[in-house]
């Protein structure tokens, strides 16, 4: 049976620049498929990250990229406690990256948020299903 895989496109001003960010938090790319205009990151078995530098990733649409400033979407980024999602926000806020919010604990979700240097936002979060109670 085909099990799907997922690749999120994001575009990056500086793919060295975004490289460099993304491998202090601990992520690896994939040599096969990174060159000048793109890299993949790996971010587990069936899912990754492209970054795409800006003019390469306008080749893949006609709209218009967004400014940096505005928000496309949100990545989320599960962790396997809350002690890793502090971890990995504190390593994007040392690597160069924002942190816009505080953490919030929902009781069985927590989770915080950093920006990429690319104004990308990102919310890392872990949640114990155990804890959840339908409301």
């Amino acid at each position: 049976m085909h099990r799907p895989q997922i690749y999120v496109n994001l575009p990056v001003e500086d793919l060295d620049r975004s490289v460099r960010f993304f491998t202090a938090l601990g992520f690896a790319f994939d040599p096969r498929f990174t060159n000048e205009n793109a890299t993949a990151m790996i971010i587990g078995e069936d899912s990754f990250v492209m970054l795409l530098v800006r003019p390469f990733f306008q080749t893949f649409t006609a709209k218009p990229l967004g400014a940096p400033a505005h928000v496309g979407a949100i990545i989320a980024l599960s962790q396997p406690d809350r002690a890793s999602v502090d971890a990995i926000v504190a390593k994007a806020r040392a690597a160069g990256g924002t942190v816009p919010t505080a953490p919030v604990d929902h009781g069985f979700m927590y989770q915080h948020a950093f920006e990429d240097p690319d104004g990308q936002l990102w919310e890392v979060m872990h949640m114990d299903m155990a804890a959840f109670t339908a409301a």
